[in-house]
Formats: structure tokens, C-alpha cells, sequence
């Protein structure tokens, strides 16, 4: 393969990645490293884990309430509680990411207490909420790179080296 078609397929796959992953890239901005909190006594990240929720952060809160069967207002206070008790007292270090699972534990920890829930069956929730936001970005990913096939933009292979890449987390964060 000749270094000019390499160059553009590397620009062509960041591009769509990018694309693709415009509401991921948000909510990796937005992420911070994880932080002592005086409420909780562990190490938890600032946010919920759902920054990017589909495109609505108060969509959490909703599809949280409507899961467990509590008043969504609750789970909304809970929610800026638990932001709030674990702000980041400093910027996360270049290359580093918070810790997901101990963030998703503080976070189900925080709400379970809060509403009156059983913590397995927040976890559970949040869990079901997440698969089904990888879910949506992977068919928005799909249809997009079928697009670019379809318009001669992409080549199949090189949309298939891009879906690989989002799976595995090399690009896009897609595949977490």
C-alpha cells in the first residue's frame, strides 16, 4: 500500500472515529480521575459514568427511575449529590482515565443509600443502561461507515479495520 493511501486511510479512520464518537469524546473530556471524597471512603470519579447519556444528561436520571421504580426528581438530586461529594480537586494527569468500575461502584453505592434501593439492583441498572448505550453508538458507527462504503468514501475493509479499532478501544472509545 503506497504511503499517500496509508495517510489517508489513518485521516479518513480518525475522521469517522471522531465522528462516530463525538458524544464519547465529550464525555472523555469531561471524565476525571478518580478522588478521595469524605462522603464516601473510597476513591470515586467527579461524574456519573453518563456524561454523554443520549445526548441528554438528565436521560440518566429518567431511565435510572423508570428502571428502579422511583420518583426521577429523587434520583436527579442523588445523581448531583454524588457529582457534587466527588468534584476533582485537581486536572486528571495527560493519558490517564478513571477508573470505571470503582466510579460505577461509588456512583450505585451513592445512589442505593440515597433512594432507599438495593445497591445490586442499582448496579444492575446502570449496567443495563450502558450496554444499551454501546448498543446505540455501535449501530450509529455501523450505519455511518455503511454510508461511506456505499458512497465509495471507504473501502469494506477499511470500515471493518475502523469497527475493529472502536471495539477493541484502540479509537472512539467504543469498545469499553
Amino acid at each position: 500500500m503506497s504511503r499517500t493511501k496509508r495517510i489517508t486511510l489513518g485521516i479518513t479512520a480518525g475522521a469517522l472515529a471522531l465522528g462516530a464518537g463525538l458524544g464519547v469524546t465529550g464525555m472523555a473530556s469531561a471524565a476525571t480521575t478518580p478522588s478521595p471524597s469524605a462522603t464516601s471512603g473510597t476513591s470515586s470519579a467527579s461524574t456519573d459514568g453518563f456524561r454523554g447519556h443520549k445526548g441528554d444528561r438528565g436521560q440518566i436520571a429518567a431511565d435510572l427511575a423508570a428502571k428502579l421504580g422511583v420518583d426521577e426528581a429523587k434520583v436527579t438530586e442523588a445523581i448531583q449529590a454524588f457529582r457534587d461529594a466527588n468534584k476533582p480537586t485537581a486536572s486528571p494527569a495527560e493519558g490517564t482515565k478513571p477508573d470505571r468500575t470503582a466510579q460505577d461502584a461509588a456512583l450505585a453505592k451513592s445512589l442505593a443509600t440515597a433512594l432507599g434501593v438495593d445497591e445490586s439492583k442499582v448496579t444492575a441498572a446502570l449496567t443495563e443502561i450502558r450496554t444499551a448505550e454501546q448498543a446505540e453508538r455501535a449501530a450509529a458507527l455501523k450505519t455511518k461507515l455503511d454510508t461511506a462504503v456505499k458512497d465509495g468514501t471507504l473501502t469494506q475493509a477499511e470500515a471493518d479495520a475502523v469497527t475493529k479499532a472502536v471495539e477493541k478501544g484502540v479509537i472512539g472509545g467504543g469498545g469499553h
